[in-house]
This record gives C-alpha cells, structure tokens and sequence, in this order.
C-alpha cells in the first residue's frame, strides 16, 4: 500500500507563511497541498513555473492574478483551472479568516 493521509489534518490554526507540502513527487509530477490564512504574494512578484499546473481549492477562498491579461480569479470550494507554464500569476488574496487549502498538480 502507498503513502496515504488526509489532505484535512495537520492545519495550523495560525500560518506566518503559506504552507506547501508535496503529496506525491515524479520526474513528469509534483501534488502539493497548500495551506494559506490571509498570505498573498510578495508584491511585484510572478510565478513563471515551468510545467502546467492544475489547482483546486478544497476549502476556504482565494484570488488568483495573471498578468498576461490583467484578470483577477476568485476561487471557492470546489473551483479548478488548468495555468499552463511560464503563464505568470500570483496570490492577490487568500482569505485571513479561515484555512484555504488547495490542491495543486504540477505535470508536464
């Protein structure tokens, strides 16, 4: 049997950072759940990752910004959407009140 958990447990009721914890890992792979309370990106900065990437929020709500076209995403329990690489994007905005925790696929 393989590594098993639940993507639930082990929330910390206070974050100073945003919390990622890789879940599976492969050349071609990378599942991560993310953990934020109220953090967003630095100011000026871009993710430009370069694979696809696949993110679900579970739980909580958040905002997602791209800067190709100047769109803001908001994202609530059950929300996905498919960033392809080297599209550039950051966190405009996660909720402070309670836990946003997503799921993120990195492929390709």
């Amino acid at each position: 049997m393989g590594a098993a958990g639940n993507l639930f447990a082990d929330i910390p009721a206070q974050l100073a950072r945003e919390e990622m914890t890789t879940l599976l890992s492969s050349p071609a792979l990378r599942v991560e759940r993310i953990v934020s309370r109220g953090q967003t990106s630095p100011p000026g900065f871009w993710y430009d990752q370069p694979q696809d990437e696949w993110v679900i929020v579970l739980s909580g709500c958040a905002e997602l910004a791209f800067e190709d076209d100047g769109t803001t995403r908001r994202m609530g329990p059950g929300d996905y959407l498919h960033i392809p690489a080297h599209r550039r994007h950051r966190v405009a905005w996660t909720d402070p009140a309670q836990a946003t925790v997503w799921l993120a696929v990195h492929h390709g």
